[in-house]
């Protein structure tokens, strides 16, 4: 299991270079927030109003699950490809469970996944959000922020976004703080240090789990 940092000179480091948009060739990418004084300003305020949960499912349904994870880490990925679609059929879909997907920022790349998947709208998002873990090692590719910046926008692009859109979006500083804002504010309150992270009905559980694991759980809270 990842670990996740909440101090704010690890935060600085996870929204630099937040606004990342480059054109084909040699132009550099922006900085955006890249003093650990920046980080600290991204604190609990009205911007946090600015980045609402994304949610799937009925909104009064008897189970809420609270998801904390990372575009860039690899359990999360494992959990979407293995666990969530059946999660999603069996108890989302049925009315059951109340999901809420909350992204966490280990660093600048997973901010930037995370502004493309926000980029497309909340009827989008889950959708472009699977376009990402399904792609995560193809996106991610030689870790350079170059080739990131451009397959990340593939993706935008693949998904129906213009140009135009991604450009404005991607440059938004204001967009990437209150990004920050929401995760450090909602990690620090749920005490979530590592992804993937879940709380069931208020219950945390740490790690990645099997499917019939999480059906257990699940389960047992519909039964009281």
């Amino acid at each position: 299991m990842s670990k996740t940092y909440l101090l704010a000179g690890a935060l600085a480091v996870a929204v630099a270079g937040g606004a990342f948009w480059m054109t084909r060739g040699s132009a550099p990418l922006p900085p955006a927030l890249s003093t650990a004084a920046e980080a600290q300003e991204a604190t609990v305020s009205s911007e946090v109003a600015t980045v609402p949960d994304m949610i799937l499912g009925k909104l009064d349904a008897p189970v809420e699950v609270i998801e904390y994870a990372s575009f860039t880490c690899p359990h999360c990925a494992n959990f979407h490809d293995a666990v969530f679609d059946k999660l999603k059929k069996n108890y989302i879909d049925t009315g059951k469970v109340k999901f809420i997907y909350r992204e966490v920022y280990f660093d600048k790349f997973g901010l930037w996944a995370a502004m493309v998947a926000r980029c497309a709208g909340p009827e989008k998002y889950f959708p472009v959000s699977d376009m990402i873990y399904d792609t995560q090692k193809e996106w991610i590719g030689d870790g350079q922020p170059a080739t990131i910046a451009e397959n990340l926008r593939k993706i935008g692009l693949k998904a129906g976004m213009s140009k135009e859109a991604l450009d404005a979006c991607m440059n938004d500083n204001e967009k990437a703080k209150a990004m920050v804002a929401a995760y450090q504010s909602n990690a620090t309150k749920d005490d979530v240090s590592g992804t993937p992270t879940f709380i069931v009905n208020g219950e945390k559980h740490s790690g990645e789990m099997a499917y019939e694991e999480f059906a257990k759980i699940l389960d047992e809270k519909l039964a009281n």
